[in-house]
């Protein structure tokens, strides 16, 4: 495995942390745009680039876009830190009496949960691993445990293509797609063409997306399958990993509201019948928002954990992981609030319309996201800061707008594979190192990679 061992060796040794990238790709988008755009009369180019950088760092549309992405991804894994999920994986976990089935149980439930949520398929996908894990040593099967850590991980391959998918969450938001175009100068005709919103029926819901991630789903477990038969078992030294634990405690005054279960299962409920009405309607015509996504999981939290107290240790363990986000997110927007008043978009796009046709600028597309995902490794940022150059080579060029969205979308989770950012919880789960996952997830995302380009060629 010497391609992984070089892999490693360089993202450890030439890729800084994804905060320091994200700032180089910022100074590196400034001098780009000062070498190729002309100043307006009667000011500093600098001080204008700046002036754009930072409208769009505090762009209000795009604020509220990163909140929705860290409430996605810290619900998920709250639902995860749930007595119910804790007994659900337990109960699948008991199902393993040999490596191979532990591989398909792993990453099967793994991409499956993953498709309906990314947050909580990751740290599922992680505490699943290590209970197979746990589970093997106690029982004494041989399994070998970095290729179940990489089965762990496969979710991440199928999440933009799911119900949380950035991208076909955010065009199916009304007055989206204008929003992200706004202030860009369009050609005439172009503007007409953006849609008012882009339904998840026809991007999640279709019935491609939907064959993609079958074929997906069989194919990578398979592989996967395969790959057990020609590795040796490996020793397995974990102690009994804890989930969040919920401490019977005595209450005192009002503290009994925070550990009334009558109050928190009321509250969910509540959630749960206030979504319903609200976005009934959306539901019938298939179309998914963050907003139904959030207030969905959120009224599931709090019923699944019963009260406030449980919630809000579960809540503490999960907001760790939205750091990145937090303080991320803003530098893309500011990316994209220089590359859109500058003009930098029109530029780019009319380089892919240039050398694009309309079967080939999807692949193109793909091929565009997944090296993007490696600098920028977030969905939502790389959509925020991509998104306009796909949107407008698209309208012009005539591809249709789903396919040229799951195209962006399929490229930037494939790549996960190749980039660890996100394999940090499962890592930290597992108490396994990159170098030991990385032999296995690259050879999923060579399959994979075949799957989609052969499904954006069809579809």
């Amino acid at each position: 495995m010497n391609l992984t061992r070089t892999i490693e060796t360089i993202f450890r040794k030439y890729l800084p942390s994804p905060f320091t990238i994200a700032v180089l790709l910022t100074l590196f988008t400034i001098l780009m745009v000062l070498l190729f755009t002309d100043a307006k009369p009667d000011e500093v180019h600098l001080i204008t680039v700046l002036k754009y950088w930072e409208s769009g760092i505090w762009n209000n549309g795009l604020l509220v876009f990163a909140y929705q992405m860290m409430l996605i991804l810290v619900l998920g894994h709250i639902l995860v830190l749930s007595e119910p999920m804790s007994k659900l994986i337990h109960k699948l976990v008991c199902l393993v009496n040999n490596s191979g089935n532990a591989v398909l149980l792993v990453s099967i439930s793994t991409m499956i949960v993953s498709f309906f949520n990314w947050g909580l398929g990751l740290i599922f996908g992680a505490i699943i691993a290590r209970k197979v894990a746990e589970y093997a040593k106690m029982h004494a099967i041989a399994i070998n445990y970095p290729l179940i850590g990489a089965s762990g991980y496969v979710g991440l391959m199928v999440w933009h293509g799911g119900i949380s998918g950035s991208a076909p969450l955010k065009v199916a938001e009304k007055g989206h797609l204008a929003q992200l175009m706004q202030g860009l100068v369009l050609p005439a005709g172009i503007q007409e063409k953006i849609p008012e919103f882009i339904s998840t029926g026809q991007t999640i819901f279709s019935s491609a997306n939907l064959i993609i991630f079958a074929v997906m789903l069989i194919v990578v477990p398979f592989v996967l399958y395969q790959i057990n038969k020609t590795v040796l078992p490996t020793k397995i030294e974990l102690d009994t990993f804890q989930l969040v634990k919920n401490k019977k405690l005595t209450p005192q005054s009002a503290e009994k509201l925070d550990h009334s279960y009558l109050l928190g299962i009321i509250f969910g409920c509540l959630l749960l019948l206030a979504c319903f009405f609200q976005y009934k309607g959306m539901l019938r015509n298939l179309t998914i928002t963050p907003n139904f996504l959030n207030i969905f999981m959120l009224g599931c939290a709090l019923i699944l954990h019963k009260n406030i107290t449980n919630f809000l240790k579960a809540l503490d363990e999960a907001i760790k992981g939205t750091s990145g986000i937090l303080i991320q997110f803003p530098l893309y927007f500011g990316i994209m609030g220089i590359m859109s008043g500058s003009g930098m978009i029109g530029k780019l796009s009319a380089f892919f319309v240039s050398i694009s046709t309309e079967i080939t600028l999807p692949i193109f597309t793909f091929f565009s996201a997944g090296l993007v995902n490696i600098f920028v490794p977030s969905g939502g940022g790389q959509w925020a800061v991509q998104g306009p150059v796909v949107v407008e080579s698209a309208l012009k060029l005539g591809v249709p707008l789903p396919k040229a969205i799951m195209a962006l979308a399929y490229g930037d989770q494939l790549t996960n594979m190749l980039q660890p950012f996100w394999a940090l919880p499962l890592l930290g789960i597992t108490k396994l190192k990159a170098k030991e996952i990385l032999p296995y997830t690259l050879i999923v995302m060579v399959v994979g990679m075949a799957v989609y380009i052969t499904g954006l060629l069809v579809m």
